[in-house]
């Protein structure tokens, strides 16, 4: 009986997952990028709203558009989010095969080097289709130029950090998850408030990434912080996506001056 009641919990779980957000595809350069998109409750098309990309992790990789919605999309739907944070949000879709981010992934015991973030950065055209649809979202919905943020978990945290080191001036806010960056593109980010998130114990992507990131981004004074969760491992995102204060720090950051 409890066997059969947990495959009803796990098929109900299923079917509710992510229903709120609409599914929608964007062609471009005869490539497709599937994407969920959830609008604020009573959407009014007069009114400038933010824009929150997320980036999922590479888990969750496929053309099913469904799969990136499995970490953070029930954060952003919730009624609680929703009525104090109206506005946008967007879970793109990582082809099975591609990558967020430009990195190289080393064959090596040391969980320190595993990986590699390319320097100077390379073509990626995975998130060339990203940042067409950010233009493509601008062109059909309201979005406040001052408001737009990014955030993302292991393979999409790295992507956050890539994202806006090739954007320097585009978003207002940004929270890497377990994620990793090259510190030569320190510069380039420091622009961009950000909050960086990783578990102590991860045995995937190891939080020197991370703490190596903050370093080099506090030494040039930039707005950054770091949490640190010390008996956390890769999951992170379960602590840093139920952390109230992230949303509230989140939308709270806006851009001073507006792109021409």
């Amino acid at each position: 009986m409890r066997c059969l009641l947990a495959v009803v919990v796990f098929l109900f779980t299923g079917l509710c997952f992510g229903q709120q957000y609409a599914a929608e595809q964007f062609e471009y350069q005869n490539d497709k990028l599937p994407y969920r998109i959830l609008f604020p409750d009573q959407y009014d098309e007069k009114k400038d709203y933010p824009l929150l990309l997320v980036l999922h992790g590479a888990g969750e990789r496929g053309g099913d558009n469904q799969s990136q919605l499995l970490h953070g999309s029930e954060t952003f739907q919730a009624a609680s989010f929703r009525s104090k944070y109206p506005g946008i949000v967007v879970f793109p879709q990582c082809p099975k095969n591609s990558f967020w981010s430009s990195m190289k992934r080393n064959s090596t015991d040391s969980l320190d080097q595993r990986f590699t973030f390319i320097n100077p950065l390379p073509e990626n055209p995975q998130l060339e289709i990203v940042e067409a649809l950010l233009l493509h979202l601008e062109e059909e919905y309201r979005i406040d130029p001052t408001r737009r943020y990014v955030g993302g978990l292991s393979m999409g945290g790295m992507g956050t950090f890539e994202l806006v080191s090739r954007n320097p001036d585009y978003f207002a806010a940004a929270f890497p998850i377990c994620g990793g960056a090259n510190t030569a593109w320190a510069k380039a980010m420091s622009k961009t408030p950000m909050w960086i998130f990783h578990g102590e114990k991860d045995k995937v992507v190891s939080a020197n990434y991370s703490k190596e990131i903050f370093t080099a981004l506090k030494e040039i004074n930039a707005d950054v912080r770091l949490t640190i969760y010390p008996e956390v491992f890769h999951d992170s995102w379960h602590k840093a996506f139920g952390d109230p204060e992230l949303m509230q720090w989140l939308f709270s950051n806006q851009k001073k001056t507006i792109d021409p």
